[in-house]
């Protein structure tokens, strides 16, 4: 949750991209981010992989209106809408893109590859056939927003009371990171993303650093199994409600220009 997601990038700067307000050289650049490559492949009219900006722009040709992010989980196909072979893919990778107007979905494949100290990432997306349906369990903007602010002091609550995160210098690092992070980075959506889009986004992403300072620092002081097993419950719901946060965040700009199109 810490990180942003691959899929993020790409539903972000090919909507940019698709609405004219990036180059698409500059949106490649951008997906890409600190990987080495991005490929695309099965591609309709490709034999074989291709470049970012060459799938992006058949893409369109193919009917793409707009790209949609899914940050599915166990039991929580959040984003998705099928079929069961490609939501399988999608579970498998924890994220996925589907395109608005074309059925068509992206799942990345990600590889290392290099020596160690010079290992690089390269990441294949495999394009696969979607249903054409109402995504999965998607918020509005307003309601996750709503749901956000309660998830962030039950989060806070509960992370205080088992003495997770409350204290420490992992804890502090970690929050200093986040701020730093947060004021570096505000672009943290492309180009024609509305603000409540943004904040939205960033409020996910505290909840998410929160939620893996709790993992990360070990068990604190839930000593007991059955301490560890209430952090536990008290965090699933958190953690649903970030990732579904985000999700609402990266697809807003597709509900907007759909609500204008009606």
């Amino acid at each position: 949750m810490l990180t942003e997601p691959r899929a993020g990038r790409l539903a972000a700067w090919g909507n940019a991209l698709i609405a004219g307000m990036v180059s698409p050289d500059d949106a490649a650049v951008a997906i890409v981010g600190d990987d080495a490559v991005h490929r695309v492949e099965g591609l309709p009219g490709e034999a074989g992989p291709v470049g970012l900006t060459l799938a992006l722009g058949r893409l369109r040709a193919l009917g793409a209106r707009g790209l949609r992010v899914a940050l599915p989980a166990p039991g929580h196909p959040l984003g998705l809408s099928g079929p069961p072979e490609f939501n399988a893919r999608a579970l498998e990778a924890e994220e996925a893109v589907i395109c608005h107007g074309a059925a068509l979905g992206l799942v990345p494949e990600v590889y290392e590859a290099g020596p160690e100290g010079d290992v690089h990432v390269e990441v294949v997306w495999h394009c696969l056939a979607v249903r054409e349906a109402p995504p999965a369990d998607v918020p509005s903007l307003g309601e996750a927003e709503r749901e956000l602010a309660e998830a962030l002091r039950d989060a806070t609550e509960v992370l205080t009371r088992l003495d997770v995160a409350g204290s420490g210098r992992v804890a502090e690092a970690a929050l200093a990171a986040y701020r730093a992070r947060a004021e570096r980075g505000r672009e943290v959506l492309a180009p024609g993303y509305p603000s409540r889009a943004v904040r939205v986004l960033e409020m996910a992403q505290r909840v998410g650093m929160l939620i893996s300072l709790a993992y990360e620092n070990g068990h604190g002081g839930a000593v007991s199994a059955a301490e560890m097993a209430a952090r536990g419950e008290a965090l699933r719901p958190v953690e649903r409600t970030a990732r579904r946060a985000q999700v609402a965040a990266y697809n807003s700009v597709v509900e907007e220009r759909e609500r204008g199109v009606r």
